[in-house]
């Protein structure tokens, strides 16, 4: 039987965990419409992390699906979706909001960012990342249309929606509950959201 345990990310908030190979990481979508930065490192060796350029061109898709693998700066396979119970909308061309990004919004002072947030979680772990890659950035809704503007509209996910990620190497993996309150990337009410995170371990 597969042993599994629960974790909820406070709105706004990040959290690293550690998986081995063929361990499943559940993203749960709780109360809908939150988007989850998602970042993954291979445990060997910092350096090596997942990487959303390197894994379009291994993909013959705009986004992400059930059965994209996605690999790291050295073409490595690291994490696969395996598990898709959303309508599979999803970014992977899109960088964390940082400071800067807040800024350009037009707010003042300090902002929960999601590139801090990496920081962070990492550092809970022992590790300082020497820069943000960018993030899988689940339940986004981004539309591209060829020719025009790109355009972030509302979220489609559902409360209870989920997706899973397969690690495929021993890797570091964070989440971030994203913290963006000025466009509707979480939502009309611009509001984050926590979100649960279910570690499916296999038999054995």
């Amino acid at each position: 039987m597969n042993q599994s345990q629960i974790t909820t990310i406070d709105a706004g908030m990040a959290q690293g965990f550690r998986l081995s190979t063929g361990s499943t990481l559940r993203i749960i979508n709780t109360m809908g419409s939150q988007v989850v930065g998602t970042w993954a490192f291979a445990r060997s060796s910092m350096t090596e992390f997942m990487s959303m350029e390197h894994s379009r061109i291994h993909s013959s898709s705009s986004r992400p699906q059930i059965g994209t693998v996605f690999h790291t700066n050295l073409h490595e396979p690291i994490l696969e979706l395996c598990e898709d119970r959303s309508p599979g909308v999803h970014d992977w061309y899109l960088a964390a909001c940082n400071q800067q990004r807040y800024e350009l919004l037009g707010h003042q002072g300090e902002h929960a960012n999601c590139a801090d947030n990496l920081r962070a979680a990492l550092g809970e772990l022992g590790h300082s990342p020497t820069c943000v890659p960018c993030p899988l950035n689940l339940f986004e809704n981004v539309s591209f249309l060829f020719g025009d503007s790109m355009e972030i509209k509302q979220p489609v996910a559902m409360p209870g929606d989920y997706v899973g990620l397969k690690a495929l190497i021993d890797c570091l993996v964070v989440l971030s509950s994203c913290p963006q309150d000025i466009l509707p990337t979480n939502g009309p009410d611009l509001t984050p959201r926590s979100v649960d995170v279910e570690i499916v371990q296999p038999a054995g």
